[in-house]
């Protein structure tokens, strides 16, 4: 029987005990607010990030809030604008499924570019499960694109360009205080257009308040992360 995933409330605890992070050059793809790749540079000193972000407001906001080692730059997974081999980790969390399904498969080739031989993409993906999946696929399902991103790594798998080193399964922890901040993160979103009458809104505020209870709505949200290395 296999053991119940485990609840992680860091992401980078997970990710460094794949890969060290001191000391890399790395690229984060679909970066948004670069929360993680700030707090990554904050714990690991000669550590750079460059974030690449499609979302024009979210990518003004990152340039009006510069840091030492991170660089910005407007742009998508699937045409990378820098020289091949720059960096040695790639990251895309939770933004896989986001890039369309059609050029997929050539933004992982492209990150595949940009990679050091031995370099490695860590990827990670909300499963579709779970108590906040089903009040979110209410106005966004996302159940398509969640496989299509899978079916899209299994597929630079087995071009024989990429070899899988690991793959972990945890649940996050994700805290609302109220449904103005579950509007605020979910709804009110510049990196996607969320047209909801006031009937389909009152019906995604009746299943939030449902989980409402002391100090809020908490959830654990389960994610799957894989591991490809670029052979070198």
């Amino acid at each position: 029987m296999s053991a119940e995933p485990r609840v992680e409330r860091d992401e980078l605890i997970v990710l460094n005990r794949l890969v060290p992070l001191a000391a890399q050059d790395i690229i984060e793809l679909g970066c948004g607010a670069a929360r993680l790749a700030r707090e990554l540079l904050a714990r690991y000193p000669a550590t750079r990030v460059t974030g690449l972000e499609v979302d024009a407001i979210q990518h003004a906001r990152n340039l009006a809030a510069p840091a030492e080692r991170l660089r910005f730059i407007a742009a998508g997974a699937q045409a990378i604008p820098l020289p091949d081999a720059q960096f040695d980790m790639a990251l895309m969390l939770k933004s896989l499924h986001h890039v369309p399904q059609s050029i997929m498969d050539q933004a992982l080739a492209e990150v595949h570019r940009v990679l050091r031989p031995g370099g490695h993409l860590y990827v990670s993906e909300p499963v579709f499960a779970g108590a906040l999946n089903e009040i979110t696929r209410l106005f966004n399902d996302e159940q398509a694109v969640r496989a299509a991103a899978q079916a899209a790594l299994d597929r630079a798998l087995a071009t024989g360009a990429w070899a899988q080193v690991a793959e972990r399964r945890f649940d996050m922890p994700a805290h609302f205080a109220d449904f103005a901040a579950f509007e605020r993160r979910m709804l009110d979103v510049t990196f996607a257009e969320r047209h909801l009458d006031s009937e389909l809104r009152e019906r995604v505020r009746a299943r939030f308040e449902s989980h409402v209870g002391i100090g809020g709505a908490h959830f654990e949200r389960p994610m799957h992360v894989r591991l490809l290395r670029k052979p070198g």
